[in-house]
């Protein structure tokens, strides 16, 4: 029974006797044992609640108080933690295991098998109390702004796996009286099977190691996994799962090894570059792209965005058009406007002109490189033409906002094509989008007018 040698108690006589003495016969002689000495037993029952009562609500509260007075920080971590809340139950279980031994008239297997439970659960309680403070130890480590992105969490749950592991195979070894090292070498058979049972684990411990060496991710990173379907902060990394809040503030729970095992997207070095990209396209009606008349050139020779572009355009496609008109008469150049068209003829095919949407350019790009949220210096700035398809003409603002907040970026965004679609009638042209009800109606009534 459990392991234990028991011997019967009261008077045998002979051995045919003692073989004979069934289990139920060795309880009901233990129990007329155990009535004589009734009272011993309640006065250590006693002692034990005494001293686990002394140390919870004595030295506990002592240590407490102290704790409360001090000027650091890191020893609240360890009564957030109930560190010494836990270490009080090894009190009660000292007491039993070190003074059932004195109490006379109790049978020595019961004495044994007693101190043997005292000592495991004094045991389970150490390691319970070391696994707390190891959460305490996580906490104080988070909690130091040099090493919060750099997390412990998983070599912490670790060391707690081993803990938890010692302490089931000692609190055994010490129940059945045999050594550690037994169930050790058996764990050697069982390899194939412990390799079975804990594969995620070992997966996800490998992947720890290689993430924190790598640096890959921090808590408070922005991280986009759309197989996952994560897209937003981490905001725990642990041994088995990395926990992702996304913007909807739901939950995304990712298994640590598929980081290694499957790409992802950090946003991180966007958030330390001091800038946020902003890459959108309008849409321009192919059909309204032509070349400028006088006036237009003229009066965009006046807006200061433009004032410049317009004084440079006009004087080198001025001298391009000359050396173009002079190579095709054999003579002089003819006279020229200001835009460098030939006063005495209709613009050619050689020729250079101004057009709408490349001045439509170069003002969005003088009014981005103007904006003061737009970073101009050491992040790229461009606007350029996209190949026109069915949707139109797409010119491409790429660009940096120096505001990353999510919200104020949004708004930022928005201004700026706000005001670049409230623009494109200046330059006479149009915004491309697909026919609406409102656009079909207009054309039933134009047919109409026409009589078709």
């Amino acid at each position: 029974m459990l392991g234990l040698p028991i011997r019967p108690l009261g008077r045998v006589e002979s051995k045919e006797d003692a073989d004979s003495m069934d289990i139920g016969s060795w309880l009901t002689a233990l129990s007329g044992t155990l009535t004589d000495e009734i009272v011993p037993l309640a006065l250590l029952f006693a002692a034990s609640v005494v001293a686990w009562a002394v140390a919870r609500w004595w030295l506990v509260a002592a240590v407490g108080r102290l704790i409360e007075r001090s000027e650091t920080t890191w020893d609240d971590a360890l009564v957030e933690h109930r560190v010494f809340v836990r270490l009080a139950h090894v009190a009660p279980a000292y007491v039993v295991h070190h003074w059932i031994g004195a109490i006379e008239g109790l049978p020595d297997d019961f004495v044994v098998f007693v101190q043997r439970v005292a000592l495991a659960v004094m045991v389970v309680v150490v390691v319970v109390t070391l696994s707390s403070l190891l959460t305490a130890v996580n906490t104080v480590y988070s909690k130091h702004p040099e090493y919060r992105h750099r997390p412990i969490k998983g070599y912490v749950q670790v060391l707690k796996l081993v803990l938890y592991s010692v302490a089931a195979i000692s609190a055994v070894a010490i129940l059945l009286d045999r050594s550690p090292l037994i169930f050790l070498s058996g764990l050697g058979a069982m390899t194939a099977v412990l390799l079975l049972i804990f594969k995620d684990t070992i997966l996800s411990l490998v992947a720890s190691v290689q993430i924190a060496s790598n640096d890959m991710i921090h808590v408070g990173d922005w991280v986009e996994m759309p197989q996952c379907g994560a897209d937003g902060d981490v905001i725990d990394i642990a041994l088995h799962t990395v926990k992702i809040q996304n913007w909807d503030k739901t939950i995304t729970t990712v298994p640590t090894y598929r980081f290694i095992n499957e790409g992802f997207k950090n946003w991180r070095g966007m958030s330390r570059s001091g800038g946020r990209r902003i890459k959108r396209a309008v849409h321009l009606d192919v059909s309204s792209i032509r070349f400028l008349d006088d006036e237009e050139i003229d009066r965009f020779g006046r807006w200061a965005l433009l004032e410049d572009y317009i004084r440079e355009k006009k004087k080198e496609i001025s001298e391009h058009n000359a050396r173009v008109l002079e190579s095709s008469a054999g003579g002089p150049p003819a006279e020229s406007d200001g835009a460098g068209r030939p006063r005495e003829g209709a613009a050619r095919a050689d020729l250079r002109l101004l057009t709408n949407v490349g001045t439509f350019r170069a003002y969005v790009f003088n009014y981005l490189k103007q904006h003061p949220k737009i970073h101009d210096r050491d992040f790229t700035l461009l606007v350029r033409q996209l190949p026109p398809g069915p949707e139109g003409l797409p010119i491409e603002l790429y660009c940096f906002s120096n505001d990353q907040d999510w919200v104020r970026y949004e708004g930022i965004q928005s201004d700026i094509f706000d005001h670049i679609l409230a623009i494109l009638p200046e330059f006479g042209l149009r915004a491309f989008q697909s026919p609406t009800g409102h656009d079909l109606a207009a054309l039933r009534e134009a047919a109409g007018r026409r009589g078709d």
